[in-house]
């Protein structure tokens, strides 16, 4: 078995990022295919892939804000994204179900503050649900407030690391 590689995407790794992320994330909460394309298009820099096993088994996407607003409907689809912007927000975080429980979330987030800090960036924003709060504390986040989105449904807290 190789090592995991890292690397950012191209057009064509789209369709295989939205099978991936309709797979983890139940109804209304996965991205679209088309909001997989902007995000890759517009901000391939902070579109982290990780492949291992011969195929891509994970990613993280994001974009950049001076001000965070992490409710803002429209910054999923990089509406106010600025990528010279000092803060990041982290869209998705998703390993393929199939590739799950291998640590593979946790060296793709390793690897994305590592390419954050080397970008200059000075924060990190997520969103996350409540069985994971403890994991993204566990990586070096703390936590800031419940969210008030209701994005899929669901109820999400709002994490933040300072880089």
């Amino acid at each position: 078995m190789s090592a995991p590689q890292f690397r950012n995407p191209v057009p064509a790794d789209a369709e295989r990022c939205y099978a991936i992320e309709i797979g983890a994330y139940e109804g209304d909460e996965a991205a679209t295919l088309e909001k997989i394309r902007t995000r890759i298009a517009q901000y391939p820099e902070g579109f982290l892939l990780l492949e291992a096993e011969g195929e891509t088994v994970g990613f993280i996407n994001s974009g950049c804000a001076h001000d965070v607003v992490m409710s803002d409907e429209a910054f999923k689809e990089l509406v106010g994204h600025d990528p010279a912007a000092p803060n990041v927000v982290i869209m998705s975080v998703v390993v393929d179900t199939a590739h799950q429980g291998k640590g593979y979330a946790t060296r793709l987030m390793s690897e994305f503050i590592q390419r954050m800090k080397a970008q200059g960036k000075q924060t990190i924003h997520l969103m996350c649900k409540e069985q994971h709060v403890a994991l993204y504390q566990k990586l070096g986040y703390t936590y800031v407030q419940p969210s008030p989105s209701e994005h899929g449904g669901m109820a999400w807290h709002e994490m933040l690391m300072t880089l």
